[in-house]
């Protein structure tokens, strides 16, 4: 993990490496998937829906409509 990562804990306290944790296809799908601006809000969603038989994300937004001119910013 970065040095400047912040680290994540579960209700019991204790810390959680993220990852370790499955990343579901929905987000290797996603045109947000390796942006480290979206890397934490990511992170927390799987985290926080690890145990669920459905994974959900209301940010999601499929690689196919990315722009390609928000890649060079």
């Amino acid at each position: 993990m970065e040095e400047n990562y912040p680290r994540f804990y579960d209700d019991d306290g204790t810390e959680v490496n993220p990852g370790l944790i499955a990343k579901p296809a929905l987000c290797v799908s996603c045109k947000k998937d390796g942006l480290r601006n979206e890397e934490i809000l990511c992170d927390l969603n799987r985290m926080d829906q690890q145990d669920s038989d459905e994974f959900i994300c209301e940010a999601y937004e499929p690689k196919d409509s990315y722009n390609q001119d928000e890649a060079a910013e």
